[in-house]
């Protein structure tokens, strides 16, 4: 791996500028933060309590885990451009060097790759860093030994990025708040949460658990690494790197700060990464809540809330992880939010363009996929009346792509008399001039719903009845 000497150079953060540093965030937190333990510097470490635990994470099956996570996710290379797939010669030439590094607190990890993914709103880009592979697996191995001691600590009201929890589950946990009587919500907000990580605070936090401090500087380590973008080096200052696998875990490190301080206020409440839903029993309650929860999450955790998109409102009025809610004969039910419909039309419609150049078995594939990830994951939802609609629009497009395909008059005589038309009915139509959208109308007899299906293409209501769990 090849670090430039720049590149070090800011990433390299001794107590006295890291104190220093500290002191322009909050003046307030100067005082928890004068800690050894946290120095970047790996002379000033000494007499950490636990050294076994950063042997688990150089235990040999613990860094294969590692090694196999990694391979499995698959994804594109850091800035050595380094593949997976080049990534075990790599290791078994470097492994005994790379351990002893760690081991001794001397490895420095690659600044990461900055990726821009655009968001729903316009012109507003997700930020992602992608670390080196080599470094994506050190990371996976300190998830590995960290994640089974903070689940102990975490929340059973948070559901985001651990282990045998998930969206469906926060949603479940929802419904049920909103049966108990509390159908009024603080829909939370947090303003770009991974960029706006104090990092000082998180430091802070893992210290009161983690003992082995050659850990901690590792994880320091690797929130200062630094991003390259457009080949220019940036420092990260502040902020926990979207992308890598350590992110998650400390993302729900910070907030199980939160976590407990609501559990201690004896709200309810319910979690998914940086998502978050206070439920109240009245809309003054809600209000209430949500000025006095604001304090606590920007004088003490020094997260910004972002007040544009934080409303007190009517748990009907919300969209959390892409349903809504609504009630039914006195119960709470689920419904997929408008957004996440036309943005599931707005791929559909990506999948059937007649100028991709796929051929159709690709494309029945792809639209395979994208449908059953797509139902499983709103199996929740009631929405058998938009999925019927769907099909029929669906439906057209691909006739559409057929008749777009047999362009020649006598290609479309040749393909409808494949389906015993008569023949003056295969005469009118192969000679039809009207545009191709219009056109589809007349395939119903010939591309028919059934014909469809044995094409290969699915039908989502069907899927759909197979699976929900409504």
């Amino acid at each position: 791996m090849k670090v430039t000497n720049h590149g070090a150079k800011n990433r390299k953060l001794h107590k006295k500028d890291y104190l220093q540093m500290v002191s322009t965030e909050s003046k307030e937190y100067v005082e928890v933060l004068i800690h050894e333990k946290i120095a970047e510097n790996n002379h000033l470490i000494t007499d950490f309590q636990d050294a076994e635990l950063l042997e688990k994470i150089l235990e040999r099956n613990n860094l294969n885990k590692a090694y196999k996570k990694v391979k499995s996710n698959k994804g594109s290379g850091g800035i050595d451009k380094m593949s997976v797939d080049e990534l075990l010669t790599f290791l078994k030439d470097n492994k005994t060097a790379l351990i002893k590094q760690i081991r001794e607190g001397k490895y420095k990890p690659n600044p990461v790759r900055r990726v821009e993914i655009p968001k729903e709103e316009k012109g507003k880009v997700r930020k992602l860093g992608i670390p080196t592979v080599v470094d994506r697996v050190i990371q996976q191995a300190i998830t590995g030994v960290l994640s089974p001691i903070y689940e102990k600590q975490f929340s059973e009201n948070s559901y985001g990025f651990r282990p045998n929890k998930s969206a469906h589950g926060a949603l479940k946990k929802c419904c049920k708040n909103v049966d108990e009587g509390y159908t009024y919500v603080v829909d939370m907000d947090l303003e770009k949460f991974f960029d706006m990580v104090c990092q000082s605070k998180l430091i802070e936090i893992l210290s009161r658990t983690i003992k082995d401090n050659k850990i901690i500087s590792l994880i320091h380590k690797y929130l200062n690494a630094g991003v390259i973008n457009n080949g220019m080096f940036e420092k990260t200052e502040k902020g926990v790197p979207q992308g890598g696998p350590l992110s998650p875990l400390l993302s729900n490190i910070m907030l199980n700060e939160l976590d407990k301080e609501l559990t201690k206020r004896g709200h309810r409440y319910v979690r998914y990464a940086d998502d978050l839903m206070i439920f109240c029993k009245s809309k003054r309650g809600a209000t209430r809540v949500l000025k006095s929860i604001i304090v606590f999450i920007e004088k003490k955790l020094f997260l910004k809330v972002n007040t544009d998109k934080t409303v007190v409102a009517h748990v009907s009025k919300v969209k959390f992880l892409g349903y809504t809610f609504y009630r039914y004969k006195g119960k709470c039910r689920l419904r997929v939010h408008k957004k996440s419909i036309n943005k599931m039309k707005q791929r559909l419609k990506e999948l059937t363009k007649k100028s991709n150049g796929w051929g159709n078995e690709y494309r029945i594939l792809k639209l395979k996929q994208y449908i059953i990830g797509w139902l499983n994951y709103y199996r929740l939802a009631d929405m058998k009346g938009i999925l019927k609609r769907t099909d029929e629009w669906l439906r057209r497009r691909i006739r559409a792509i057929y008749w777009k395909q047999w362009k020649r008059v006598k290609t479309r005589y040749r393909m409808i008399r494949k389906y015993n038309l008569p023949l003056w009915k295969v005469h009118e139509m192969a000679n039809c001039r009207k545009g191709t959208w219009r056109s589809t109308m007349m395939l119903n007899s010939v591309l028919t719903n059934k014909e469809i299906v044995n094409l290969g293409y699915m039908t989502m209501t069907h899927y759909y009845l197979k699976i929900c769990e409504n």
